[in-house]
């Protein structure tokens, strides 16, 4: 049986210390959805990255990956292995080792953003 509402919890708690940072577009328990305050060219915020509780899984989108694939090297199989598009992973359990490595991923592509001067 899915324990979506813990993998959720987990997955929120990579992505909230970057939302604390940036604009928080949606935060109910459902979907953590962060934007960087930098504006695009079509006047739209950057978009960071999101969580969100879905039917079958939790989605964990990051943005900078999409932007920078190169952060992407040397990710692991089994991380790799949990990505769907260029962006998204999907989980349907917590999975502490995968979610220390995505973590530093995050942290990494904030980096990259913060090197571009796309966020404090």
């Amino acid at each position: 049986m899915k324990d979506l509402p813990a993998v959720y919890a987990a997955l929120h708690q990579l992505m909230a210390p970057y939302a604390e940072r940036l604009h928080t577009v949606t935060n109910d328990g459902t979907q953590l959805y962060v934007d960087t305050l930098h504006l695009q060219k079509n006047k739209k915020p950057l978009f960071f990255g999101a969580v969100q509780l879905k039917k079958a899984f939790v989605s964990f989108h990051l943005m900078p990956v999409y932007l920078q694939p190169e952060l992407l090297a040397g990710l692991s199989p089994a991380l790799k292995a949990r990505m769907q598009g260029k962006s998204c992973f999907n989980f349907a359990a917590v999975e502490p080792g995968l979610f220390d490595e995505l973590a530093a991923l995050v942290q990494a592509g904030y980096r990259s953003y913060q090197t571009q001067g796309w966020v404090p």
